[in-house]
């Protein structure tokens, strides 16, 4: 008499359980052919064509039980060779459990039980903004099946997508086992996003003398350009930092409180922009900083080991095991080394630590970014910086592409392999850059009263909209009209930009036929949203005898001032008419 069998398969990980007292069948080769039809409105119908071989003539397969990761499944329906099976689906964890118990009894060594199972979902295909994303998980263990086919069908509408992962040919979504690996499937469609913010911050003045204080601003960065809409009240000031963090300064009397509001737009591309980076920056991003201990001996085996990002990254993304239940305790920042003495206690922080730590200890420039991240599936992407469910990840400097380039290790983990190394995404969205400091600056959500630490300070949405605003700037000059011969001539040029947009760096020429030097050429800083910065001006002094008039033109972009000053010898009466 047959013994019967009944397969247990965990999608995409696989699990087989016998049915009888006998032990299972091993090796069972199993083949999938799957298709993910999308249509225009973002369901989609998945079809699982699913076939059985038996490799002894002692077994024959009476059931199979697959769980899959979808909680909005509909129009579930099953067949084999003899007819319609009729599903029976309860609820799990990850999100439902399918037994199918088969009409068919297929026997014999070599012969094959083929059945279908199909469903419709809407938790694979979201259009967000400008973007549609398509999301299916990773396969767990490749070898237990014999052929592991998926492709995937787009509505023409959508065009074509930006990015493919695992690659592929742009028009061909098909995809073998030996493609896959371990990892899960991500296509995305659209060239851009935009997203509009409203922040709240909230500084505090816990000392008996006035002080200033800053709060960081989300920045354009190589990967985004930031409009800053509107800022209440104004701050004194808004600085580039050597991270390219942009902090705005505040002014704050004894134990003042203000609550300061924050309103723009990023737009968020999928490949950076060239970003050069000097020797001296190269040596600050390979620093020792507190979580990032390069100094120490198990982290400097590893990374004379791994050697390269590529590597660094799988080892991180691969030796690491996600805390779900540090979401919501407040358990301290491990940092690079305990995390490796405790690797199932990692949340993205520490990712991103033992990441950039391994690097720099690798010799490869690496830093830390904070912000926000889209995600529409907690388990598979999750946040966890848990005030306002921000996220962390890194980046590293590649030379050869001469710019920053961000990854995830932490979604490459939790999505059982979708690749974050060599394409992101445009779902990370960066507040602030820590290279120079491991833990300075504090990025947007994290500015909060005590007993409000719960509050929701950031709100994060889509938009249709990204003005194009030319960049520009405002000349002001601090200078006298008159100057004795015998002083050097000397005043402040203020730039101020009172634009949303940053005001990229230019050269500032000062010309003037009179003085000396005659001319010079100055690169000024790149000035931010609602920031100033002054230069000072000095033009050497002349001869005790000089009488003359100066014109000074200053000019930069398409903009120019000029100042006439007067040139006289000290003499009592040039005193007092230069005082009046």
């Amino acid at each position: 008499m047959k013994k019967l069998l009944s397969f247990f398969v965990l999608f995409f990980f696989l699990l087989l359980i016998s049915a009888s007292a006998t032990r299972a069948q091993e090796n069972s080769p199993t083949s999938y052919d799957i298709t993910y039809k999308i249509k225009e409105d973002g369901s989609v119908n998945v079809l699982f064509k699913i076939g059985i071989e038996n490799t002894t003539s002692n077994y024959y397969t009476s059931s199979y039980t697959l769980e899959v990761g979808f909680e909005d499944m509909t129009n579930i329906a099953a067949s084999d060779a003899n007819g319609a099976i009729a599903p029976e689906i309860s609820k799990t964890n990850l999100g439902q459990q399918i037994k199918l118990n088969f009409n068919s009894r297929v026997v014999g060594k070599g012969n094959k039980l083929n059945f279908n199972l199909s469903f419709d979902t809407r938790d694979i295909a979201k259009k967000q903004g400008n973007i549609w994303e398509i999301n299916i998980p990773g396969l767990s263990e490749k070898k237990g099946y014999d052929a592991f086919d998926v492709r995937v069908k787009v509505p023409p509408v959508f065009g074509n997508p930006i990015y493919v992962k695992p690659e592929t040919a742009l028009n061909d979504l098909n995809f073998t086992k030996e493609e896959l690996g371990k990892s899960g499937i991500s296509i995305t469609f659209g060239n851009s996003q935009i997203y509009s913010f409203n922040l709240k911050y909230h500084i505090k003045n816990s000392n008996l003398f006035p002080i200033k204080t800053e709060i960081a601003l989300p920045p354009t960065t190589n990967y985004q350009d930031v409009l800053i809409e509107d800022i209440n009240p104004k701050p004194l000031n808004v600085k580039k930092d050597k991270d390219g963090n942009w902090l705005a300064t505040y002014f704050l009397m004894p134990s003042e409180k203000r609550h300061v509001f924050v309103k723009g737009k990023a737009k968020l591309a999928l490949y950076p922009k060239k970003q050069a980076l000097s020797q001296s920056e190269q040596i600050e991003y390979l620093k020792e900083k507190p979580y990032w201990k390069i100094s120490n001996e198990k982290i400097i085996k590893l990374a004379k080991d791994l050697k390269t990002p590529g590597a660094i990254y799988e080892y991180v993304a691969r030796s690491l095991t996600y805390d779900f239940s540090r979401i919501t305790t407040d358990k301290p920042r491990l940092g690079a080394v305990d995390v490796l003495n405790n690797p199932t206690s990692a949340v993205c922080m520490e990712f991103t630590d033992l990441f950039i730590t391994l690097s720099r200890a690798a010799g490869i420039p690496a830093r830390e970014v904070d912000g926000f991240a889209y995600t529409q599936n907690s388990k598979q992407r999750p946040l966890s910086l848990v005030k306002d469910v921000l996220h962390a990840w890194p980046e590293y400097y590649d030379f050869k592409k001469q710019t920053w380039i961000m990854i995830d290790p932490t979604w490459g983990n939790t999505t059982g392999g979708v690749d974050y190394f060599n394409t992101l995404d445009f779902d990370h969205f960066a507040f602030v850059i820590r290279g120079i400091s491991s833990e300075y600056p504090v990025p947007a959500g994290g500015y909060k009263f005590a007993g409000f630490e719960n509050s929701k300070d950031v709100n994060v949405g889509f938009t249709d909209i990204f003005e194009d605003i030319n960049p520009s700037i405002d000349i002001q000059l601090d200078m006298q009209n008159k100057f004795f011969s015998l002083m050097p001539v000397t005043g402040n040029i203020t730039l101020i930009n009172k634009k949303s947009v940053m005001f990229p760096s230019q050269i500032l020429t000062i010309r003037t036929a009179s003085l000396d030097p005659k001319e010079r050429n100055i690169t000024t800083e790149e000035i931010p949203p609602n920031g100033t910065i002054k230069i000072p001006v000095v033009f050497e002094k002349g001869s005790f005898f000089d009488i003359k008039k100066a014109i000074i033109e200053f000019r930069i972009n398409d903009k120019a001032i000029y100042q006439t000053i007067d040139i006289s010898p000290l003499n009592f009466f040039s005193l007092f008419k230069f005082n009046k």
